[in-house]
């Protein structure tokens, strides 16, 4: 339906749109006369509009059912830790989620559009699909130490700029003998999922398990050894940034990650004359030097650009004691910012075992399309937030703004009735690694055997409660019509 002006160029030819108003003849919500269609007028306020009335719940945003069987999802467009005046955010309900879709396939590249100039590495890839990967294997062949069985998943930016940050993954058999190590790129958060590792740092000796993670920070010397025999874990770089802690905001003094549970190492020398090994990472390359003394001969030191370790079971976990489900922001460990105060450039999140208590709330992740890129990991146990299951050691990912959620049986079982207060993630420890930049996957991910896609066929089920409410529908838009007439 499209209005026609009787005068094609009237507003062409109009010093202002007070023209417009001559005679007290003001257009219905100050739009031109052929625009056929209602507005709400302002800059960055918060508006809300109903096509049914009565649809939004009111006094929270995810109730167990939404009226009419609707689905509510949740588009952020800022970081959920933005202020609130930078924050950008919106819930739709809806007939079905936006993640029931068929899948992604490629579409031939426009010669017209900025893809032509785009700096793309060729050996990255992007995607909007959700992707994973089972466990991958560690090395049965030769011998492979931590710095030699780094393998890259994915991530963004250039480390020679000093902005972006990479999501890794090392598997190693062997402990590194006369061999160090420095990342001249940016800083390693390591994160082990199987075998603890026993660092050997020029500040001291760090000992970090499963359900541990560690930090060793740019130019820091260091040395893996594998305790329990062969290792696999994950690993967050960040280039240009440190981690620290995120702001506590109205939770106060204490709470998440408090800072007296991070410990860091006390002085210990190693004095040796034997022939070393130094690895250099610069640029994402790999340099080598010898030296003919241990690169450990630290005897005393002070500061505060000190290599760390945190227990993930000390995490101190909030959340909603009375309705709605909290955004995840709440489970950050450590932060990293970025050059936009408003979105970090990482964070590393937690999911252990907590309560949830939340009283007439849909308590699954709501379906959700948010700014940020996500890369989850499982140290040990069974998670059941993802689309689909994975397993320790295996990586789920989910690129930005393409919409994510559950499957329709984990819906239909989250809103069918009351749910109790219970215990969650019981005996398991999932992590996710997220950013405001999108992700990148290298080729060796995308190439790899262990990659496979969500299936959108699980998403298939999500049907269309809101058509089996059509009478009911219908009488209210009836009544709204007869009381507009009135």
């Amino acid at each position: 339906m499209t209005a026609k002006l009787e005068n094609p160029k009237e507003y062409q030819q109009i010093f202002h749109w007070a023209e417009t108003q001559k005679d007290g003849a003001i257009p219905s919500f100050g739009t031109r006369k052929n625009d056929p269609y209602e507005y709400q007028s302002g800059f960055n306020n918060i508006f809300e509009s109903e096509a049914v009335p009565g649809t939004i719940p009111k006094g929270q945003n995810s109730p167990r059912c939404v009226r009419f069987g609707l689905y509510a999802e949740q588009m952020t467009a800022s970081a959920f830790v933005a202020p609130r005046h930078l924050n950008k955010k919106a819930w739709l309900y809806r007939a079905r989620p936006a993640v029931a879709h068929q899948g992604f396939t490629d579409l031939p590249d426009n010669p017209d559009t900025e893809s032509n100039f785009l700096p793309l590495n060729p050996r990255v890839h992007v995607s909007p699909t959700q992707l994973a990967w089972l466990p991958f294997d560690i090395p049965t062949d030769g011998e492979v130490d931590f710095i030699s069985g780094l393998k890259t998943i994915a991530g963004s930016g250039d480390p020679t700029l000093r902005e972006g940050l990479a999501v890794h993954t090392y598997l190693a058999n062997t402990s590194m003998k006369r061999r160090a190590t420095v990342n001249s790129d940016g800083d390693f958060l390591i994160v082990p999922q199987q075998g603890a590792l026993d660092i050997k740092t020029e500040f001291g000796m760090l000992f970090v398990q499963p359900g541990e993670i560690c930090v060793i920070q740019r130019g820091q010397r260091f040395k893996v050894g594998l305790p329990d025999g062969p290792s696999r874990g994950y690993i967050l770089e960040i280039w240009g940034s440190n981690f620290q802690l995120p702001e506590l905001g109205p939770l106060g003094a204490n709470g998440l990650a408090n800072a007296r549970d991070f410990l860091h190492p006390i002085a210990r020398y190693e004095i040796e004359q034997e022939q070393w090994e130094i690895v250099y990472k610069l640029g994402g390359k790999f340099f080598k030097c010898t030296q003919q003394h241990s690169p450990f001969d630290v005897v005393a030191w002070h500061g505060n650009y000190v290599p760390y370790k945190y227990d993930l079971t000390k995490f101190v976990n909030v959340g909603s004691i009375s309705v709605d489900h909290i955004d995840p922001s709440i489970f950050c460990v450590l932060t990293a910012p970025s050059r936009d105060p408003a979105a970090p450039l990482a964070d590393f999140l937690i999911f252990s075992p907590r309560w949830d208590v939340a009283s007439h709330t849909y308590r699954p992740p709501y379906y959700h399309r948010n700014a940020a890129s996500e890369l989850m990991g499982l140290i040990y146990g069974e998670y059941a937030g993802r689309s689909d299951s994975f397993q320790p050691g295996g990586v789920s990912f989910e690129c930005g703004f393409v919409p994510h959620g559950v499957a329709y049986e984990e819906f239909r079982a989250a809103s069918a009735e009351p749910p109790p207060e219970m215990r969650i993630s019981k005996d398991a420890v999932a992590f996710m690694m997220e950013s405001s930049r999108p992700f990148t996957i290298t080729e060796w991910a995308w190439r790899s055997g262990k990659k496979h896609e969500h299936e959108p066929r699980m998403w298939d089920d999500l049907v269309d409660n809101f058509s089996k409410h059509k009478d009911e529908v219908d009488r209210i838009l009836a009544e709204g019509t007869k009381k507009m007439s009135l």
